[in-house]
Order: structure tokens, then C-alpha cells, then sequence
């Protein structure tokens, strides 16, 4: 399932928009992780905090009724693709959020289904199931 360049600026700009409430200064160094999680049967993608509280939820057309062999497969490698982006354009650098903290995608239930993008303050690699292989 290949995303068009008009989705990929909807995902990002509602990482954008989930982020923009972390700037305030009573959010200061607050712990948490970011959950994104798609909907093949809407195509949304729901982004909340470690409260399960909604910060921004978006329609990613290609999601709609998508295959559900591939489904979970494509939303990773497209959000992780987003994301590696925006962190090498230096968009999480002044995130005032407790390091570490990461995004990862959940499922209907808030299950982790995959580690995205982990923030460290340091140069820590983190080993994945790819990396590993």
C-alpha cells in the first residue's frame, strides 16, 4: 500500500499538532510516550498519550478497508518513515518531554505492535528485530 505525498503531510502534520500541547510550560518535563494507532476500517490514525487521552486523529484515505495481511506492516513503515524524517529535520529536539520516550504503534486495544522512534538524549542505539537479523 503505497501512501501519497498529500498523506504523508497529513501524518505529519498531526504528529505536529499531538506535539504542539507539550509545549506549554505546565507540561514541562512530563513522562509519557506517544501512541499512534491506525484504523484499517476508517483509515484514521488516532494519536494519544500514555493516558489514552486523544491529542490528534487524522483520515489516511490508502488506510480504508486495506488489506488486513499487510495492513499493520505498511501503517509501521510509513509512520516510522515519517518519523525518522521530522527527527532528522530536528523536530523533537526542544520537545520538553522526559527522555527517554518513544512513539510506538498500538493496536484497537492500545497493545504495542512496534517501536517507531525511540528519543534518547544520548547516542544509545537501540537494537530492533532488523538490526538484530
Amino acid at each position: 500500500m503505497k501512501l501519497s505525498t498529500s498523506s504523508h503531510t497529513l501524518i505529519v502534520s498531526a504528529i505536529q499538532k499531538a506535539l504542539q500541547g507539550y509545549l506549554s510550560s505546565e507540561t514541562k518535563n512530563k513522562i509519557t510516550d506517544i501512541h499512534l494507532q491506525p484504523v484499517q476500517d476508517t483509515g484514521e490514525l488516532a494519536i494519544y498519550n500514555d493516558d489514552e487521552e486523544l491529542l490528534a486523529s487524522v483520515l489516511i484515505k490508502e488506510w480504508e478497508g486495506a488489506n488486513p495481511e499487510d495492513f499493520y506492516v505498511a501503517c509501521e513503515m510509513a509512520l516510522k518513515k515519517n518519523l525518522n524524517q521530522m527527527s532528522a529535520n530536528g523536530a523533537f529536539v526542544s520537545l520538553p518531554i522526559m527522555k527517554p520516550y518513544s512513539f510506538v504503534m498500538v493496536d484497537g486495544e492500545k497493545e504495542t505492535l512496534a517501536e517507531l522512534l525511540i528519543i534518547d538524549e544520548d547516542e544509545t542505539m537501540f537494537l530492533s528485530d532488523e538490526l538484530l537479523k
